[in-house]
């Protein structure tokens, strides 16, 4: 029986080969020793491959990001952040957890963190689970909180520590929600800037900021003018501020407006024709809303978002 090696499948692609089904799920290469036989159906052996084993980082660092069922909002108010910050402390001294940067954004949260024990995906269980409880129980409601599996990237070198830091923090910024990471409130980045402000030491920026200089204020200095400067670093979830959803589109279709036309408001923009075509290309151009998704946003038919095409 052939095998296709290093063949790219996604999580429940199917693949025939020589009269035999084979479901994938996960990415990456083709594991054939990941392979079990569960079923058989109209006289075709059926094979299920476990995921991949999550890749365990040589250093112990780790960028961690969980994010939104159905990418939906995990945090909607102050205390779903305290809260989601006091069991990531909790689970930090409880175990040899360290925490070297945090953002938590309205559906999705980054951490970079270092497990030398490789107990990275038992933490983030208990992190998850614990979470989704008070979130479940606050709102009552049931099922998922997050989406799948936690995502994790093994961080292999201090340059690339670094970047991660920055990329991290400047979530906030990237996402327009301001201009600067020291005015965010919920990420780490105080810790780094302002170390003796803290009110309790969650993040050992002690660590990162003696990698940049063993005097202090020098330090700091240098890590701020590292964190405003441009990185060209890719990271897992580069298309995460992507909107996707109605949702997502009408925050991103008002950080628009207030960008290019503070003021104005929707309906003013649908009586501009010049104003109202530049609206659907930046929507088409930089979301991933279907047209459909778009003229239901901005109240028109879908024929008037089909006649602007991105490139024309």
């Amino acid at each position: 029986m052939q095998l296709y090696q290093n063949i790219s499948l996604f999580c429940h692609a199917y693949l025939n080969v020589s009269g035999v089904a084979w479901v994938w799920h996960g990415d990456g290469p083709f594991d054939t020793s990941k392979i079990n036989r569960y079923t058989s159906r109209n006289n075709m052996e059926v094979y299920s491959v476990g995921r991949l084993q999550r890749k365990y980082s040589t250093t112990g660092f780790y960028h961690i990001m969980l994010r939104g069922n159905e990418r939906k909002r995990i945090f909607l108010d102050d205390e779903d952040r305290h809260q989601f910050i006091d069991t990531l402390a909790k689970k930090e001294a409880d175990t040899d957890l360290s925490v070297y940067a945090y953002c938590l954004m309205d559906n999705h949260v980054h951490m970079v963190l270092r497990d030398d024990k490789n107990e990275i995906s038992s933490i983030m269980k208990g992190i998850a689970t614990s979470y989704a409880m008070f979130f479940n129980n606050k709102y009552q409601r049931v099922g998922h909180v997050f989406q799948g599996r936690f995502k994790s990237e093994a961080i292999e070198d201090e340059r690339y520590l670094m970047a991660t830091i920055r990329y991290v923090h400047n979530n906030p910024v990237q996402a327009g929600l301001v201009e600067q990471p020291i005015q965010y409130k919920w990420s780490s980045y105080d810790y780094y800037v302002n170390p003796k402000k803290t009110e309790r030491k969650l993040v050992d920026s002690e660590f990162i900021l003696e990698m940049i200089s063993t005097d202090l204020p020098k330090a700091i200095q240098e890590f701020e003018l590292f964190s405003r400067a441009k990185g060209d670093a890719e990271f897992m979830d580069k298309d995460e501020g992507i909107a996707r959803t109605l949702e997502e589109g009408q925050e991103c279709l008002n950080k628009y407006l207030k960008k290019t036309w503070p003021g104005a408001s929707k309906e003013d923009i649908i009586k501009d024709t010049i104003k109202l075509n530049t609206v659907i290309m930046e929507m088409r151009t930089n979301t991933r809303l279907s047209i459909r998704k778009i003229a239901e946003l901005l109240g028109v038919n879908r024929g008037m978002v089909e006649r602007v095409r991105p490139g024309s």
